[in-house]
């Protein structure tokens, strides 16, 4: 028996649906590579900014290939669907956390710089001298439309006072920078020992605890954020004496105009973390 010619029809592949997958997938991967280079400082910041936009623009293409793909296989009945809903998936998983930031740009107020004291923040000289080369955001002094912002915003972002000597509280800090992984910049300059008697001198008192410097001691420090890795520099600010301690703090992002909070947290995190190695010192 003749076969009819309408069974010898195949229907014809979507070019769409594979390129589709092809460019989801590639861009998935860039994403995936590139943001571990950065995080692991194999890539610069700049030039990883412009494989964000690339990732972006594949992520795109890729979506607007499937859109194509799934047009030909519901007017012309072409295969492909699995194809175009791979690339979907790769281009979905791969903008993902541009969806994020955006989220975050928009319930965050555009601010790169917060302290814990607006009038005073802790000095980043340090990272003064290296935010010299645009487009590193150079480090100013707060202004007065920034400081209103920050307080509106971020109330909880404040300084601690602790009823521990300076000395013990700058020893937590210390090791909670070390504990964090952020990378010291300069030398790390501590506290001052005062002179006491010596130890066979009748009446001799036990020797008092190192002393800080006048205007305490500030430690600046290099940190990443936790998933991609964008640098910020950090100064933590310790004064007082015998009877008690205070800590100031400062997060600046060194690239963009908006941190998208990552600043403000940082802050809180840390000084909360803070908070019970100061509690563990005053139980023991």
């Amino acid at each position: 028996m003749r076969r009819s010619r309408s069974a010898l029809v195949v229907a014809r592949r979507s070019p769409a649906a594979a390129w589709s997958r092809r460019l989801g997938a590639f861009a998935l991967v860039l994403f995936l590579t590139a943001g571990a280079g950065h995080r692991f400082g194999l890539v610069e910041t700049v030039p990883f900014f412009w494989l964000l936009g690339l990732v972006a623009a594949l992520a795109v293409a890729a979506l607007l290939c499937a859109w194509a793909a799934y047009t030909q296989v519901w007017e012309e009945g072409a295969r492909g669907a699995g194809a175009a809903t791979l690339g979907v998936l790769a281009a979905l998983l791969a903008l993902a956390p541009y969806g994020l930031s955006a989220y975050r740009f928009a319930v965050h107020p555009a601010l790169h710089d917060i302290a814990t004291d607006l009038d005073d923040p802790p000095a980043l000289a340090l990272a003064a001298e290296l935010r010299r080369v645009p487009p590193m955001n150079p480090v100013v002094p707060v202004d007065d439309a920034a400081a209103a912002l920050q307080q509106a915003q971020y109330p909880q972002v404040v300084g601690r006072r602790y009823e521990q000597t300076a000395a013990r509280v700058l020893e937590a800090v210390d090791g909670l920078i070390a504990d964090r992984g952020w990378r010291l910049l300069g030398p790390r300059i501590g506290p001052v020992a005062p002179p006491s008697a010596a130890p066979d001198e009748p009446g001799a008192a036990a020797p008092a605890e190192p002393a800080l410097p006048p205007g305490g001691v500030t430690r600046q420090a290099l940190a990443h954020s936790f998933f991609l890795g964008f640098p910020a520099d950090v100064a933590v600010r310790v004064s007082g004496d015998a009877e008690g301690a205070a800590v100031d703090m400062r997060s600046a992002s060194r690239y963009a105009r908006h941190d998208l909070g990552d600043n403000a947290l940082r802050i809180e995190r840390f000084l909360a973390e803070l908070d019970a190695r100061v509690q563990a010192l005053a139980g023991s």
